[in-house]
């Protein structure tokens, strides 16, 4: 129950930050600027975590060791944050949010189904049905 709880917590704390980046989008001129700032200020408060949590000691070796494309995650995280930036301000923060998480299902489905990256749940009706009233959800949202 606690973990479904932080889940919704940090799940509430996106539109929010999203409205932020926008903002600070605003006053800086462009999306891309405001995601830099973004993400140099959440560098330095997750090296500050890190060092607390863990030290300064940093594992070199096994970090040189991993394959080349774990470190997409920060390239898809950039590239999710100036396009949340540059949505959310002009299809506002309820539409954009529930096509993001339509878009996040939909890849949910598919990564889950193949075993890509997380263990392999294959589709079923009832997935498919969860993933298609979220669809319908978004279209409410559009339309209304």
């Amino acid at each position: 129950m606690i973990w479904a709880l932080l889940a919704l917590l940090a799940g509430a704390m996106l539109p929010v930050q999203a409205g932020v980046n926008a903002e600070l989008s605003r006053i800086v001129g462009h999306p891309v600027r405001s995601a830099l700032v973004s993400f140099a200020v959440g560098t330095g408060a997750l090296l500050l975590l890190a060092f607390a949590l863990t030290g300064p000691s940093w594992p070199w070796g096994r970090m040189l060791q991993a394959p080349w494309w774990v470190y997409a995650g920060g390239l898809l995280g950039a590239v999710y944050v100036v396009g949340v930036i540059a949505l959310a301000p002009k299809l506002g923060a309820l539409l954009t949010f529930a096509l993001l998480i339509a878009g996040q299902l939909l890849a949910s489905m598919v990564l889950d189904h193949l075993g890509l990256l997380y263990p392999k749940h294959p589709v079923n009706a009832a997935r498919v049905l969860g993933v298609a009233l979220i669809l319908l959800g978004v279209w409410l949202v559009r339309r209304y």
